[in-house]
């Protein structure tokens, strides 16, 4: 960019002696000269500039004016986002090019975002934030949870903090919640996973015969923070509770790493009317208390009512 700006310059300079266009010019240069941020730089600078000085930086004044016009316009700019400036080089006037504002929020903004691993998730729930996290009497306990949790992590993030276990029926808002704590956690830099379940766990069995089952389990189990979406929303086989759940949640106990839930079942309807039912129909209630162990061990329950908001 900023050799295409000097051969700029330099163009300008050229085509005034090849062309002889000294009338032109001069025309031009009493434009530049007029405009407001040119004589404030020149009269902050003019200890360090002679008139010789100015004349030699005239190039650069063209430039940056006519620079500054695409910018104002949002049109035509050679580096968008970016604004040019002026600064003092070796006694002479030169161009830079700044990001603006918008664009450093924007690449902060996008920063956070790489720092959620979104899997299997609607675009409102990657974007969410608690700022636009509508509160309700029904949310307000939600909500003082996860900014309590935060506020602990935050404090000290090395140490066991047990995490929400969001339950309630479909609409109430339990997804957009995990997705606003990801990305204020995201704004503090820590990363955090956070995953559709019944669709990963119809990914695992797909991965079976691919060789990268074990790959992909691995790394959501030591995600430094993970939430499981939709806990029980579809049927889960045996297979799927105890070697993928089970394992990723043993892992998590013992390394007391935080796990959050969403469900639109209690914790006791959970254990009763999903987990302990296989999809053939057996009961095995010892290993659906298992699992339900080590949810209560890395979670509390939090109950989140209220209107379906994903109709209307």
């Amino acid at each position: 960019m900023v050799n295409r700006m000097e051969d700029m310059g330099k163009g300008l300079s050229k085509l005034i002696k090849e062309r002889n266009l000294e009338s032109q010019y001069d025309s031009l240069m009493k434009e530049v000269l007029r405009d407001e941020d040119v004589i404030s730089f020149i009269e902050e600078n003019r200890e360090k500039l002679t008139d010789e000085r100015i004349v030699r930086s005239y190039a650069k004044l063209y430039e940056y004016v006519q620079e500054k016009k695409k910018f104002q316009r949002k049109d035509g700019m050679m580096a968008p986002g970016y604004m040019p400036k002026l600064f003092m080089n070796f006694h002479v006037i030169d161009v830079t090019y700044v990001p603006t504002t918008e664009l450093i929020a924007k690449q902060k903004e996008n920063e956070i975002r790489e720092r959620i691993h979104s899997m299997d998730m609607p675009k409102d729930v990657r974007n969410a934030t608690l700022a636009k996290f509508e509160l309700t009497d029904e949310r307000r306990e939600a909500v003082s949870e996860a900014l309590d949790f935060i506020d602990s992590y935050l404090s000290d993030p090395k140490g066991f903090h047990k995490s929400l276990y969001l339950q309630g029926s479909f609409g109430v808002g339990k997804t957009y919640l995990l997705g606003a704590l990801a990305h204020e956690l995201a704004k503090n830099g820590y990363a955090s996973t956070l995953m559709h379940f019944p669709s990963f766990a119809v990914e695992m069995k797909q991965s079976i015969g691919k060789n990268d089952m074990s790959e992909k389990l691995d790394m959501v189990k030591k995600s430094a923070i993970l939430m499981l979406d939709d806990i029980g929303a579809d049927s889960m086989s045996s297979w799927i509770r105890d070697d993928v759940l089970g394992v990723i949640l043993q892992y998590r106990m013992q390394e007391q790493l935080p796990t959050f839930f969403s469900s639109n079942f209690d914790m006791k309807q959970l254990e009763n009317e999903h987990l302990r039912t296989s999809q053939r129909g057996e009961e095995e209630p010892l290993k659906a208390k298992r699992i339900m162990e080590r949810i209560r061990y890395l979670s509390k329950e939090i109950k989140m009512t209220g209107k379906n908001r994903r109709n209307g």
